[in-house]
């Protein structure tokens, strides 16, 4: 059988497969049925700032009610036993110990004091390492896309030079220039690449004419961007490559790794197709692997990266003209009449 096991920021993990953040981790049966399904690793689900000051306002002006009131948190982290962040560390630490596997915080904050303060605590869970959930959109139209990215360059600095433990950055793909971004970062000092992160886009009630926000899983296409960049990533950085969208089956696993990368997250997959999954991905990427000869992934990482390609432009958009010269192929697979 081959070998399937791989690195990923400095740990050593038994196979490429990891659980992405989600609420999943709440359910402590599924997650026994995962990691007996062979999971690699566990992402737990993100500690969001904005959630936390809102949840320790909450909690403030439930215990003070006949106080003065004030708009400010008293402190970082509320004084009851699980409250607010303490109830997400405790909640944490609990999984650490609970799993046979490597477990990774996520954290999403928005001002550089809390990134570092959040950081500290989430290390003292036990944690294996720690994933930057760099999800922010612009609100306003004076902000540059230089100030956004020198902003979260130095909070990717800030944070590694406060914690010991390896540190992930997962990031959207809505900058000019991905790859000069994901360079930056690595010359930060990251240790590994999320790509891409998923935003939860509104939508329109148009019978009651509102806003609302649709719980919708990743489609299965939904890879093939984090392919390219594996592709254009692979041999040009420090750190491991990951990517997380639309990983549905073995296939799309074998792809990655062709392509470059040292590992996937999955979530998706799992809520449609049950824990069960997981042991099914691995025996495929056995079976493709002894079918082609392959003793480990190291044998086919980055065959297929642009750095050992003869066609320069594979990743590139100069292919889309190729593309457009056989678009009479489409009307093949989706014919008119």
């Amino acid at each position: 059988m081959a070998d399937l096991s791989t690195t990923y920021m400095g740990i050593q993990l038994k196979n490429p497969l990891i659980l992405g953040a989600c609420n999943l981790v709440t359910k402590p049966e599924v997650i026994k049925q995962i990691e007996e399904a062979g999971i690699g690793a566990i992402v737990y689900r993100s500690l969001f700032e904005e959630q936390i000051q809102l949840e320790g306002l909450q909690m403030d002006e439930l215990l003070s009610e006949y106080e003065n009131r004030n708009a400010e948190m008293t402190s970082l982290f509320p004084g009851l036993e699980h409250a607010g962040p303490k109830e997400h560390l405790y909640n944490l630490e609990k999984l650490v110990k609970s799993v046979n596997v490597p477990v990774f915080a996520s954290l999403n904050a928005i001002y550089e004091p809390t990134w570092v303060e959040y950081a500290k605590e989430l290390e003292k869970t036990g944690v294996a390492g720690l994933e930057l959930n760099l999800y922010a959109v612009p609100g306003y139209f004076e902000v540059t896309g230089e100030s956004i990215e020198d902003k979260q360059v130095q909070i990717v600095k800030a944070v590694k030079e406060a914690v010991s433990i390896p540190v992930s950055v997962k990031m959207s793909m809505f900058y000019t220039n991905p790859l000069n971004f994901i360079k930056k970062v690595d010359e930060a000092g990251a240790d590994a690449y999320v790509l891409f992160n998923r935003f939860f886009q509104p939508e329109v009630d148009i019978d009651k004419e509102e806003y609302f926000y649709p719980w919708e899983l990743s489609n299965p296409k939904d890879h093939m961007v984090g392919l390219r960049f594996a592709g254009l990533l692979h041999g040009n950085l420090e750190g491991s490559i990951c990517i997380n969208r639309g990983i549905y089956d073995a296939n799309d696993v074998i792809k990655m790794i062709l392509a470059g990368a040292d590992v996937v997250q999955m979530v998706s997959t799992i809520y449609r197709n049950s824990p069960s999954v997981v042991s099914d991905i691995l025996m495929d990427i056995n079976r493709w692997m002894d079918d082609k000869g392959y003793k480990s992934l190291a044998d086919f990482r980055g065959k297929l990266a642009r750095k050992n390609m003869k066609d320069p432009f594979t990743y590139q958009r100069a292919q889309y003209v190729d593309i457009l010269m056989r678009s009479e192929a489409i009307f093949k697979k989706y014919p008119m009449v």
